[in-house]
């Protein structure tokens, strides 16, 4: 099922770019500022070991960033733990979507299915045969309307909290 189209003309002042160095500070601001509040902050540490040259992505709005995509390959069916940081890398041809946030005031306008779309055609180009991640907060009705398949069977870290879902999609 492909994920949801998104008008480009729409937000013709938004712009996809890789991640660069400048750039951790806002994530690690927008990271806090939307997980923070439920215990499921990771800290810069944690973020910054979740980065991967090409799958990590930013949205930049007017000059400023407004929005995040971290993706890092790791194993199908496994996740990382969001109580500590990575300390390897994970061959994988699976792409694990581990983080998506959007600015407050740019959520509502489709910027999340489009950094996914970004993401999926990034996996295309690179080989990646499935993309996973876990939905929090209940997200998982959101993303199963993007392509996502819950599975319920696979165990999280608890760091994650009660209501966490392990999805993940056929890049095909």
């Amino acid at each position: 099922m492909p994920l949801l189209d998104t008008d480009p003309l729409l937000d013709t002042d938004v712009r996809i770019r890789p991640l660069a160095e400048r750039d951790w500070d806002t994530i690690v601001a927008l990271e806090a500022g939307a997980y923070e509040q439920d215990g499921l902050s990771e800290g810069r540490e944690a973020l910054k070991s979740r980065h991967s040259s090409g799958t990590c992505f930013v949205l930049e709005h007017a000059g400023h960033v407004g929005g995040y995509l971290l993706a890092l390959p790791y194993p199908p069916f496994a996740s990382p733990d969001l109580s500590r940081a990575e300390d390897a890398d994970h061959p994988s041809r699976n792409l694990h979507a581990h983080d998506l946030v959007i600015a407050e005031h740019l959520r509502g306008r489709g910027l999340g299915p489009r950094l996914l779309t970004h993401l999926l055609s990034t996996a295309r180009e690179l080989g990646y045969e499935r993309i996973s991640m876990v939905a929090v907060r209940g997200a998982h009705v959101l993303w199963a309307q993007l392509g996502y398949r819950a599975h319920p069977e696979v165990e999280l870290p608890a760091s994650y909290g009660t209501n966490a879902v392990y999805m993940s999609m056929e890049v095909g």
